[in-house]
This record gives structure tokens, sequence and C-alpha cells, in this order.
């Protein structure tokens, strides 16, 4: 599946600009306009890098990186500020950025420095920890939790929900799925995929978790919270 870059900037040009321009280079892009919004989504763990303007409203792009890295989320960070000042970009390195790129930037420039972070996070293993609400993805461990409390699920039960995950707020495919899932297994069919987004879906909903796996009729299926709609619209 193609990576997962957030880009969080407050100018509806400048998002646009960039949501193109990264697709066109192979990129799955998700916008965001405030820092609220940007540290509601990115919180998820679900995005293999950032690209996060310093100078944000509602909170500075130097807040959501700080709490980003208090609640553990490691997803790679490139900010970006019109403020060229050697102060500035050492605060934003002492504060976990993995980047810093001074506007007015070369597209060139931007995209070879993404680039150069999605390929660190992948040497590194990318985020080990998804989070949708209070239900919790643990990569490393292969284990699921509910507001604290264990959910047992099969391999391939985990396998999926790991995917639908790691694409929070957008909607994954069947073929998608049955391809990350079950690679090029001959038997597997989009019937062994629904089969197992119903096995998922009645083990969270016993654990109060049922409302996060959705059907997308015609498209596919989605795993959101109330958050993260109001943020992506979807």
């Amino acid at each position: 599946m193609r990576p997962r870059v957030l880009v969080v900037d407050d100018e509806p040009g400048v998002r646009r600009a960039l949501q193109r321009g990264l697709t066109a280079e192979g990129m799955d892009i998700v916008v965001a306009g405030d820092g609220p919004s940007a540290l509601q989504v990115a919180r998820t763990g679900s995005f293999d890098a950032i690209l996060l303007d310093i100078m944000l409203p509602g909170l500075s792009g130097y807040r959501v990186l700080q709490q980003l890295r208090a609640e553990g989320v490691r997803t790679p960070v490139l900010l970006v500020s019109a403020k060229d000042g050697e102060i500035d970009q050492a605060d934003g390195l002492d504060l976990g950025a993995d980047g810093y790129l001074v506007k007015p930037f070369s597209f060139v420039v931007l995209v070879a420095q993404v680039k150069a972070l999605l390929r660190r996070g992948a040497t590194e293993g990318g985020g080990h920890r998804l989070k949708l609400g209070e239900l919790i993805v643990d990569r490393a461990a292969r284990q699921v939790s509910m507001s604290g409390e264990p959910v047992s699920l099969s391999p391939r039960e985990f396998a999926v929900l790991d995917v639908l995950a790691s694409r929070a707020g957008s909607v994954v495919t069947k073929d998608e799925l049955l391809r990350a899932v079950w690679g090029d297994e001959q038997a597997a069919t989009r019937n062994a995929v629904e089969v197992y987004v119903g096995y998922l879906r009645r083990k969270l909903d016993a654990v109060g978790a049922g409302s996060i796996v959705r059907t997308v009729r015609g498209h596919g299926y989605l795993a959101s919270t109330g958050e993260i709609d109001a943020v992506m619209g979807t």
C-alpha cells in the first residue's frame, strides 16, 4: 500500500498544492488545517510521515509535536516554517522533529526530505502502536486492548484490524485488504475478507468497540472514530 503522509498547513492553497504534488509522487495524503485537528488524527499513529507547519491556529506545530512525542507517537515529522533562525530549528529538533524545512522551499527538495523520512521510518520499523479512541493495536507485540482490557483476536483477525487501523479515517477496499492480509494465497477471495471482517466486528462489538470498523457500501471498509470523522469528514 502507498505510504501515508499527513500534511498540516493553515493555508488552503498550500494544502491543495502539496496534496496534488505528493499524490503524484505515489503517496496517500491526508490534510489538516489547524493544530487540534492535526493532533487528533496524528495521535492514531497511522501515518508514515507528517509534514507539519509551525504557525497553526489553535495549537502551534511545536505543541502538536511535543504532545505526540509525550504520547509515544514516533511518526517521523518534518517541521516547515518561515522562521529560519538557528534557535527555531534547534527548538524543533529538540522537541523530536526529524527534519526542518524553511519556507519558501523547492518542491523537489520537499519531496526528497519526505522520502528520506519514509525510508527512515521503514528502516526503524515505523510506528509500533495504533490508537483509535480507547482501542490500542500494539503492532510489535501483536496485541489489542480496549480501555486497557485485552481483546483476543486470531492472527488473521489481527492482520485485518492492523491494515484498517493503519489507514484510520480512510476507506480500504476489499482488494487492498485481500492483498495486504492474504498476499499471494490463491484460495483467498473477497468472500474471505467479508467473513473475517465479520469475525473482527463481533469481537470488537463484545468489548464496546463495534462502531470503529464500518462498511462503506460499494467501496470497502473503514476504521474510524467520531473524533477522526470530525477532522477528515468521513
